[in-house]
């Protein structure tokens, strides 16, 4: 299958919408866009988008950069765009076309 691959990074974990963390409001909204996967790393330093230096410390892990991606078809990765720009939270992210198939008999092992 053809699609896109998506990375959301969420420079502060500790930033809320709706209640939820950045993190659980991202998955929600890829729920919602219809994407079933999602990979969520968290990344001890970064820089994000406005030149901010941010790092996950001893007592400072609230700050630790965040960074989730998803692959799915174009329809669903531009529905869950849509949808995080609606949030209005100030986010940074690629996006990539790549194929993709899941590999192994269905039902799981």
């Amino acid at each position: 299958m053809k699609g896109s691959q998506l990375t959301v990074f969420a420079a502060n974990q500790s930033h809320r919408k709706n209640h939820m963390t950045m993190v659980d409001w991202i998955l929600d909204e890829a729920k919602k866009a219809n994407i079933h996967g999602a990979s969520v790393i968290e990344v001890t330093e970064a820089i994000d988008a406005h030149g901010k230096y941010h790092a996950a410390r001893f007592f400072e892990l609230v700050d630790q950069p965040v960074a989730v991606t998803v692959a799915a078809e174009d329809a669903n990765v531009d529905a869950l765009l849509d949808r995080l720009k609606q949030g209005g939270v100030p986010l940074f992210y690629t996006r990539c076309p790549i194929e993709y198939e899941v590999l192994g008999a269905k039902g799981g092992a």
